[in-house]
């Protein structure tokens, strides 16, 4: 009897210790030290640093800066067409191949009222097609040189010259009584070449829009070749067996180029020339290029030209292209 009262009084005794164990152990779990707790820290400073602004004059030769008054623009095209078919092709057609270039450079200096302008415009294109001579897509070489004065917000005074010919042979086709094809050699370089000193005054109200009335225009044509007037009988106005011709008149130059959308851009130039001598003959030219930019290295090309000169023909002269090629661009 008394062994098993001790028991159960040890039984007891144990319990009890053990449970204040256990609260003592959750107890040292579940608290927290008070003075281990601490603030996070502010990574920002709560006040702004005090500072002041002065002012200090440097005198302009001390800052050893260097002003470009010029801005220069060039752009380079390459173009190649190819197709090719089998003697069986359902639908027809002729072998051909094409290729075309343009390089266009422009320099422009502007300092105060004085305004430099110099323009660099070369074309170049071939075609042949199976069973024809090989023929000229595009062929031209322009240069412009113009220098102005301003003399009022609009308007400006200026003298120019350009020049204005060819690279290659130019033929007119056709074919003989037994259906071969022939061709006439009808120009070549310098046959005909222009020279043209105009002075005058200039509008331009906007950057991208100008108009030029040159009141005192010479304009030189030359023709190294006199033979050429055996299958062109006008002789580009050149007196037979004469090599150069003369003319005094009005000209009037307009220049648009302007970006009318995102990656589109227009350019045009309409040039009219009434020589004095005839005023019923004025010759007048109009070019109009759109370029659509796809990347940063293909652009699409429409051009169009418009020609009236009574000097080689009597009726409108037009020429129209289009073109997917690769263009490099500098500015």
């Amino acid at each position: 009897m008394i062994k098993k009262r001790c028991l159960i009084f040890l039984l007891i005794t144990t319990a009890l210790i053990f449970s204040k164990s256990v609260k003592a152990q959750v107890y040292r779990v579940d608290s927290i030290d008070v003075n281990l707790i601490q603030p996070k820290k502010n990574p920002f400073p709560t006040r702004p640093s005090i500072f002041f602004i002065y002012t200090r004059n440097i005198p302009v030769s001390n800052l050893k800066t260097k002003v470009n008054y010029w801005k220069t623009k060039l752009s380079f095209g390459i173009n190649l067409n190819q197709a090719a078919f089998s003697d069986n092709w359902s639908s027809g057609g002729v072998n051909s191949i094409a290729l075309g270039s343009v390089l266009n450079y422009k320099a422009e200096y502007n300092k105060k009222d004085i305004n430099l302008t110099s323009e660099v415009l070369l074309q170049y294109g071939k075609l042949k097609n199976e069973g024809q001579l090989e023929r000229k897509t595009n062929d031209r070489m322009f240069f412009d040189n113009k220098a102005a004065m301003k003399i009022s917000k609009n308007w400006s005074f200026f003298g120019s010259l350009s020049f204005e010919s060819q690279f290659d042979l130019g033929y007119s086709y056709a074919k003989d009584a037994s259906g071969n094809e022939t061709r006439k050699l009808i120009s070549k370089f310098m046959a005909p070449g222009y020279l043209t000193e105009s002075i005058g005054f200039e509008y331009k109200p906007v950057k991208y829009f100008s108009v030029r009335l040159g009141t005192g225009t010479a304009r030189q044509t030359f023709l190294l070749d006199t033979t050429l007037y055996k299958n062109n009988p006008k002789n580009f106005g050149v007196p037979i067996g004469k090599t150069f011709r003369n003319e005094l008149a009005f000209q009037a130059v307009a220049n648009f180029d302007k970006d009318i959308m995102p990656n589109l851009n227009l350019k045009s130039r309409y040039l009219l020339f009434a020589a004095y001598e005839k005023l019923t003959g004025i010759d007048q030219r109009l070019d109009v290029t759109i370029t659509a930019k796809v990347n940063r290295i293909i652009n699409v090309t429409v051009s169009a030209t418009g020609l009236y000169d009574d000097d080689f023909s009597n009726k409108i002269q037009y020429s129209q292209g289009l073109a997917l090629g690769i263009v490099f661009k500098t500015r």
